[in-house]
């Protein structure tokens, strides 16, 4: 686990130039990159055994370099079937668990979908299924935080205000920012007055403590009407990161910031030298 001190920049997976498809090898090619950070990535699935994730831990250690994870995407607590909801759940906590083994502390996942339900209704069960999931973890003697995401399109559970709502009314849960999400989702969200304005909504709404241990999604991003389209190179987007990193520095944020752009280690090198420099 990294002991630097401040904000760490890293990748969401496994560098584009790492020399294997491993995520022991992830780690070590971060470490060469000099970047501090890596999220490893369980989108299509929980694919590590608990001995993987042991030995991988002591590579994270050895490397120093801080881990968190993200869930699968096959994630809906708000699914019409039991079954479904039940097995949202359930990947949900097999992320927890692998994610423990790895030595990380933060389980980012995309919460629901809306469907044709109304949106307090959807808080509500969204809600009541994270915690059931805290539950099991706690009895577990698991204490990773849970990270749900705010999401880049109108029909997807997770605008700003249901995020930091659910941080703040469950213990054990803090947000996800993915501001390139939320530049997609109103755009707007896109100028160094408006970055400062989410980072005093999370002071006002969580505490303090909250900007001291944040999980930040970065990345450039196209977007229409619907919101989100895809991921892109910053250089693509009209996303101004330099502000955005202004603003954390402005409020001495620190934590993780994980960057989603395609070309990975680029823009996260990017991102790291920008607010360096700043």
């Amino acid at each position: 686990m990294s002991t630097k001190q401040g904000l760490l920049f890293g990748t969401a997976g496994i560098p584009l130039s790492t020399w294997e498809p491993s995520v022991e090898a992830g780690i070590m090619r971060v470490r060469e990159l000099g970047l501090d950070c890596m999220e490893v990535e369980f989108v299509r699935g929980v694919n590590m055994t608990p001995d993987t994730a042991s030995a991988t831990a002591k590579v994270a250690n050895r490397e120093e370099i801080k881990i968190s994870a993200h869930a699968p995407y096959f994630i809906n607590l708000n699914a019409r079937e039991p079954e479904k909801a039940i097995a949202s759940r359930e990947r949900i906590i097999q992320t927890a668990r692998i994610t423990a083994l790895l030595g990380g502390n933060s389980v980012v996942f995309h919460a629901a979908y809306y469907l044709d339900n109304d949106p307090s209704q959807v808080y509500d069960t969204v809600r009541d299924s994270i915690e059931l999931i805290i539950d099991q973890l706690r009895t577990e003697l698991n204490s990773v935080c849970l990270r749900p995401e705010v999401m880049g399109r109108p029909s997807i559970f997770g605008t700003m205000e249901e995020i930091l709502r659910l941080s703040a009314e469950i213990s054990g849960v803090a947000p996800t920012i993915d501001f390139s999400h939320w530049h997609a989702r109103t755009g707007k969200a896109n100028s160094y007055p408006e970055f400062v304005a989410i980072l005093k909504q999370i002071e006002e709404e969580l505490g303090e403590e909250y900007l001291r241990d944040m999980h930040i999604h970065i990345s450039g991003i196209s977007y229409g009407p619907k919101g989100e389209k895809k991921h892109t190179p910053l250089v693509e987007s009209d996303l101004r990161y330099k502000d955005l990193l202004r603003a954390l520095k402005t409020f001495n944020v620190t934590g993780c910031v994980i960057c989603e752009s395609p070309n990975l280690e680029e823009d996260a090198l990017l991102l790291q030298k920008t607010f360096e420099a700043l």
